[in-house]
């Protein structure tokens, strides 16, 4: 049986006029001179400069001077060495002028617009009848293939065409930034589940000096003692960056409130993922008590490492960012499922980089073991599958959106179909791919791909986001009742 699917004409297109006020930092010995040379200026000439700075970029940014005086503030450091400089004496206009020598615009789509979720928006007020409005997630590229979380919101109508709310053109980093308070024993076990013991160097001979919660400053403190104190070999060295690096990946983060969720972006903060966020898989997750979160799996990449990520929010103001730990914890793709089964959290991964695995665990952020679940079986998925986004539910069992890759390395999206009760147990699998790349699609940064993190069922129709070639996006739907009949038929 053949199944429709219906392209939709809406792309989602890179713009490279989209752009944040990033920190920019040009080394120890230009930064300093930088810094005398505005000292020499006279106040007219800071005023002058200033205002001309204003005037081109006050209207690409909201609040461009509070950023500028933001990054004024990181140059402490800096000022600390320079002992005959007093920043009491600076006003404002100085400050403001200085913090934007040490900015940078950064395009954040300008390279790829590409792998989308789409989730329903938390506000479904003042919608016509049998519409949805949603939220779509992007993985966003830049300026040294830099990855970001990016957003668009809309309404899908009763025939599932998508209508964008307006872009906003202010974009905006995180307003307020919140280091996470870490339990002893979990973060000597990711250390542990890292590897990051092979030199065999406890991290005891840090974490002795604190107690048995303790903050990312209490650790930066403890550790910068260590180094004021003691002659540190090499060995132990190496633990106490990694500790840095690990403890940097637990944040929080807050956006204003008069932003629109298309202005935000989620910029890496972390060490762990200076390189990038990537994939996010979003989802809607209903609690035991009937209590809404949107969690996203991620992989945080610093550029050698990389390591899977949860992120969480009720509102898409405020998130919440830490790591997931434990052996299963160690790969791309972790795809959580929208409620717990059997009273356990369960989650799809792919742990061998081949075969689709299913993982149960008691705590949403440890995860120990995996069944396998699938392996390739059909000419176009030999290479490997995976998911493309959490389970949906429906009333014959768990809807998958699954990727699958075969000859030249071309990805396909196909789907599969998982038991409710038991969703170990797969029901039925597509014989034939249900999306394959056609001649605009397979284009682009990659060739030959198409790819999601996540879709909905709106109005009978499974809506699915997808990237092209790793660069644009688009989106299709396919009948629900025509896929499941087509899934429940293929054991």
């Amino acid at each position: 049986m053949h199944i429709t699917v219906v392209r939709k004409d809406l792309k989602f297109v890179p713009d490279t006029s989209r752009v944040i006020a990033r920190f920019m930092y040009t080394g120890d010995k230009r930064s300093k001179r930088m810094i005398r040379d505005v000292l020499s200026m006279s106040e007219d000439e800071v005023k002058a400069s200033l205002n001309q700075v204003l005037r081109g970029y006050s209207k690409r940014h909201r609040n461009i001077s509070k950023i500028f005086e933001t990054h004024f503030n990181k140059l402490n450091n800096l000022f600390e060495q320079l002992e005959d400089i007093n920043t009491e004496d600076f006003d404002l206009n100085r400050k403001v002028l200085l913090g934007s020598y040490f900015t940078m615009e950064y395009s954040i789509e300008s390279a790829a617009l590409f792998n989308p979720a789409m989730m329903d928006h938390p506000d479904q007020t003042e919608l016509g009848p049998e519409e949805k409005r949603v939220v779509i997630s992007f993985r966003g590229t830049g300026e040294g293939h830099i990855s970001s979380i990016i957003f668009r919101c809309g309404v899908l109508d009763k025939e599932n065409n998508l209508v964008l709310e307006p872009v906003g053109n202010m974009l905006a980093e995180a307003e307020r930034i919140k280091r996470f308070v870490y339990d002893k024993n979990k973060f000597i076990k990711k250390l542990d589940d890292l590897q990051f013991f092979a030199n065999k160097v406890s991290p005891s001979f840090v974490l002795e000096r604190l107690g048995d919660t303790f903050t990312y400053g209490e650790l930066k403190r403890s550790i910068d003692e260590i180094r004021k104190s003691f002659k540190i070999s090499l060995k132990k060295e190496m633990v106490l960056n990694q500790m840095m690096w690990l403890a940097s990946s637990h944040y929080e983060i807050e956006f204003s409130m008069d932003s629109a969720i298309s202005e935000r972006v989620i910029f890496p903060i972390a060490e762990s993922e200076k390189k990038g966020i990537e994939d996010a898989r979003f989802v809607k997750f209903t609690g035991d008590d009937g209590e809404i979160t949107y969690y996203a799996t991620y992989t945080a990449y610093d550029g050698r490492a990389i390591m899977p990520k949860l992120m969480e929010t009720k509102d898409f103001y405020h998130f919440k960012v830490l790591p997931l730990h434990g052996e299963i914890a160690q790969n791309k793709g972790m795809a959580l499922f929208p409620r717990k089964i059997n009273g356990k959290y369960a989650m799809l991964c792919r742990i061998d980089g081949v075969n689709n695995y299913i993982s149960f665990s008691d705590d949403i952020t440890i995860w120990r073991e995996a069944k396998l679940l699938q392996r390739p079986k059909f000419a176009w998925e030999t290479i490997q599958l995976g998911n493309c986004g959490s389970p949906m539910e429906t009333k014959d069992g768990w809807l998958t959106i699954m990727h699958s890759v075969g000859p030249v390395r071309e990805y396909v999206l196909s789907a599969s179909l998982f038991d409710l009760k038991n969703p170990e147990k797969e029901i039925g699998r597509l014989k034939t791919p249900l999306i394959i790349p056609n001649e605009e699609e397979r284009e682009g940064y990659v060739p030959n791909v198409v790819y999601s993190c996540g879709s909905i069922i709106h109005n009978g129709d499974v809506v699915i986001p997808y990237a092209m070639s790793d660069w644009a996006s688009t989106y299709a739907t396919v009948n629900l009742e025509e896929l499941l009949t087509e899934l429940k038929n293929s054991k």
